[in-house]
């Protein structure tokens, strides 16, 4: 398999025509090797438009979606990341190309070797992965200029909003089925946030994401 022409048609021809036009995003899905961060037995879908099994009953999320939510964060350079959701490592490989730092942390203690190994094995050197229940955050470790959860949840808690710091941002996709929201919400001053619903679609849930009663946003 020709993986340089396979990644470049992924970028092209998925990614591309769903209105993710930021230079900056496609030339790092690009440069970061997706094909490094799936499991062996799945290689070949790489650049596919599938979600990939990567265990534990987790997948990882399509070219497209990663792509969307790229766009929709603008990491910078100075940004302190926290990612709720560590999966298979290769999303936040991506975050990390642009980020000072990223915290990922996974509740699945073999998808925590997964992205640990595949992160290690491709030299990315500003990822932590932690094994921790993240759907209401980290709180020790905030705050944070931005935060990603690579789930759904029902509703999001103050709790969480509440580790970004002013003028940093959080990506999650909220609801349940049949529809989500790809929700991006700004912490524009001390205890205020600006919601914006980007596009509607439909992940898997995070585990142990609380039930709705326990949020208020």
């Amino acid at each position: 398999m020709n993986f340089e022409r396979a990644r470049f048609n992924m970028v092209e021809q998925q990614v591309r025509p769903w209105e993710v036009l930021d230079n900056d995003v496609l030339d790092l899905m690009m440069t970061v090797k997706r094909e490094e961060f799936v499991p062996a037995a799945h290689k070949t879908l790489a650049f596919s438009e599938t979600e990939i099994p990567i265990g534990c009953g987790q997948v990882m999320l399509t070219p497209v979606m990663e792509g969307k939510v790229l766009q929709a964060v603008q990491v910078k350079r100075s940004d302190q990341v926290l990612e709720i959701g560590a999966g298979s490592g290769y999303f936040a490989a991506l975050l990390a190309a642009r980020a000072e730092w990223v915290r990922s942390i996974e509740i699945e203690p073999a998808l925590v070797a997964l992205a640990h190994d595949n992160l290690a094995r491709n030299d990315v050197q500003n990822v932590i992965v932690e094994e921790g229940d993240g759907a209401q955050g980290w709180a020790r470790n905030a705050p944070y200029d931005l935060i990603v959860l690579s789930g759904g949840v029902p509703v999001l808690s103050h709790g969480l909003l509440e580790q970004l710091k002013v003028g940093g941002r959080l990506f999650a996709f909220v609801g349940e089925a049949p529809m989500m929201s790809a929700r991006l919400i700004t912490c524009v001053a001390e205890g205020q946030f600006r919601t914006e619903d980007l596009f509607e679609t439909m992940v898997p849930m995070l585990r142990n994401a609380p039930a709705r009663d326990h949020f208020s946003f």
